[in-house]
């Protein structure tokens, strides 16, 4: 049954996918912020049509920790599976992410994301890559983005972690924002590399502001790794 039921996830999934990312040519004739809200609509009905299809609901914990502090923002957060990066999309609007190079060369999709002013970058090259992150998410906070960023780099198992890069916490130092920890075990229903999904709640947890005033940026983000984790062991 829950082969089934991905199977028709991925379905709409995929078609919803081509639809927005056609749609995308034309909505670059809007606003930088009306085009960003368009092609969002996909994220919102991803997250919507997942719970429809295979039952994977969401819970937020401290919600009020981003309702009440002045934007823009810096996320940093943990990364289990696709579906953060829909959900904090949408959470967090107007937002910005960090995306290999190579996605906005897929038909349709890419075309979608483009409209969405990530931050492509070159994992080949990861001097350069860590270059551009900086310098394209200090613009990006300055035109009123938030940012979104993954700093383990790469989707873990849950249970696992990989190592917490600083690219995020440089920005936040260097640009005087502060950063949101976010925790969230979706890897336990949207498997990392595993077609099926498995029904249930994700949890997400959303920290406290933590300011980078008088830190650098080793320690800025060994405190988000330390409460990022710490939170991830009850999940």
């Amino acid at each position: 049954m829950n082969a089934l039921r991905s199977t028709l996830f991925s379905l709409g999934y995929f078609l919803s996918g081509i639809f927005y990312g056609t749609i995308s040519l034309l909505s670059w004739l809007l606003p930088p912020l009306s085009r960003h809200r368009f092609v969002i609509g996909w994220t919102y009905f991803s997250v919507a049509w997942l719970r429809f299809c295979c039952g994977i609901r969401y819970e937020v914990h401290g919600r009020d920790n981003i309702k009440n502090i002045e934007r823009p923002i810096i996320i940093l957060s943990k990364h289990q599976s696709t579906w953060e990066t829909l959900f904090l999309q949408g959470l967090l609007f107007p937002a910005v992410t960090v995306l290999k190079k190579e996605l906005l060369n897929i038909p349709f999709f890419g075309w979608g994301l483009r409209a969405l002013l990530p931050i492509a970058i070159d994992r080949t090259n990861p001097r350069e890559a860590l270059r551009t992150v900086k310098q394209k998410g200090l613009k990006r906070l300055q035109q009123g983005y938030n940012l979104v960023l993954f700093p383990e780099g790469t989707r873990s198992v849950p249970g696992k972690k990989h190592k917490y890069a600083r690219s995020g916490a440089d920005i936040a130092v260097q640009a005087g924002v502060p950063v949101i920890p976010v925790a969230v075990n979706s890897g336990r229903f949207w498997q990392k590399g595993k077609f099926v999904k498995v029904p249930g709640t994700i949890q997400v947890h959303i920290g406290e502001a933590i300011s980078p005033e008088g830190k650098d940026s080793r320690q800025l983000i060994q405190e988000v790794e330390d409460w990022i984790e710490n939170k991830m062991q009850d999940l």
